[in-house]
């Protein structure tokens, strides 16, 4: 089958598409991913076609109120003011990515469209091609309501009644979303509400999600499926430099550090803080600067800290004793399947859940948020994720349960529609 996998986002919201995407090119299936320009490589790196979205939604997020929005910023109202202007900007490129969305389904004239919930026109196509869509979400909570927590906007359980009102007002601002965008394009489809519900909800859905930290919920019909964390192979072309295994031998046990995709304001500042608490706790750290929330500075101690501004986590993982993240949903899911335990700073929306999740599990401290960084805050949080030993323990008891997940075939039954339980 000819199947096209679109995705915006951060570089994490590419992950689990690009993993589905090798899983589908093992089978015999012809993949093009449809992402930012700036992922271009990826897509190609693992042999996939690749159709463009254009590079402005990254551009946006590594702008000024793009930073602010996405973390960092001085307080709570600078970070709101942030989030209006983001999505101010937002509705002036709005119109070319839908364009770009619609223009690649109709050269390439897909058998099947796997898509990530911020691509609207997968649903708009739906409408007229039931059965051939699957919603793909790294993330719980975005669109099949649940009993015990509410939407992921409101980020709590609220009571069974508000929970699934919260679910509501989700999805009504999802489907006015879609059917605004289905104005712009040619041909004007005008949709209704109940169109788009009925293609929203009768498609098939993965949640890439292990059971391990999420299981299934049992509310959920059966064409709605927890199918686990996938991941990608990157480390096949990668060598380390002899510096890195170097540190690596100096230091048995090492932290790694990093804020993923997630970018802010003050990077320069965040480092500091990391480094002067690591520092006075006597913490060895390999730091990854990765999308620019952290930066490598002039001067720091070379023997205690060192610096990558890229590193294949499936190399890295297995060599570290603990993770301090973002919280991002293949990043938290990383740590855990190496049996690292976490410290999360989130930044946005799902991060906060998995902070929780991760914290209520056993598998770490829960960590401040990015605008309430600070040493003394994570002083003594750094500490007990390095000396409580019960943290190594849940982490590696929840590795042993996700080494025995195997979802692959199960994946590929739902996007081919080849099984029962694939549903509509």
């Amino acid at each position: 089958m000819r199947i096209l996998l679109m995705s915006i986002g951060t570089r994490g919201d590419m992950e689990p598409f690009l993993a589905l995407g090798e899983i589908l090119r093992q089978a015999g299936h012809e993949t093009i991913c449809v992402f930012p320009e700036q992922f271009r490589h990826l897509a190609e790196e693992g042999g996939h076609q690749f159709e463009s979205l254009g590079a402005e939604f990254i551009e946006l997020l590594e702008s000024d109120i793009g930073q602010a929005a996405m973390g960092g910023s001085a307080s709570t109202w600078q970070k709101l003011r942030a989030y209006r202007g983001l999505q101010q900007e937002y509705l002036k490129i709005s119109k070319k990515v839908s364009l770009r969305q619609y223009q690649s389904v109709e050269k390439w004239q897909p058998d099947r469209m796997v898509h990530h919930a911020k691509a609207t026109y997968p649903v708009i196509w739906g409408v007229e091609h039931p059965g051939k869509t699957i919603l793909i979400s790294p993330v719980p909570y975005v669109l099949h309501p649940v009993r015990d927590y509410s939407h992921i906007g409101f980020n709590r359980n609220l009571g069974p009644w508000l929970n699934r009102l919260s679910f509501k007002v989700g999805h009504w601002g999802l489907s006015y979303t879609i059917r605004k965008s289905a104005r712009h394009l040619p041909g004007n489809p005008g949709l209704s509400a109940k169109a788009i519900n009925r293609a929203l909800f009768g498609s098939r859905a993965i949640y890439t999600v292990s059971p391990a930290l999420f299981p299934q919920p049992p509310e959920w019909p059966e064409h709605v499926r927890v199918l686990g964390y996938h991941e990608r192979d990157k480390a096949v072309q990668w060598k380390p430099d002899p510096e890195l295994i170097a540190f690596f031998h100096r230091h048995p046990k090492l932290l790694m550090v990093t804020l993923g995709s997630m970018t802010n304001p003050d990077p320069a500042g965040k480092t500091r803080i990391f480094l002067d608490t690591l520092k006075k706790l006597g913490i060895p750290a390999l730091v990854n600067t990765a999308g620019g929330g952290l930066e490598h500075p002039k001067t720091y101690n070379t023997d205690q800290f060192y610096f990558v501004d890229s590193i294949p986590y499936d190399w890295a993982l297995p060599r570290m004793y603990a993770l301090v993240h973002h919280g991002g949903s293949g990043t938290t899911h990383m740590a855990v399947k190496y049996g690292c335990p976490s410290l999360v700073i989130p930044h946005i929306i799902d991060q906060f859940f998995w902070n929780s999740l991760l914290a209520r599990r056993g598998l770490g401290p829960k960590g401040p948020g990015i605008t309430r960084l600070s040493e003394t805050r994570l002083e003594p949080l750094l500490k007990d994720l390095w000396e409580n030993p019960g943290y190594k323990q849940k982490a590696k008891e929840c590795a042993a349960e996700m080494a025995r997940e195997d979802f692959r075939q199960d994946v590929l039954d739902t996007i081919l529609g080849n099984s029962e339980q694939a549903g509509p």
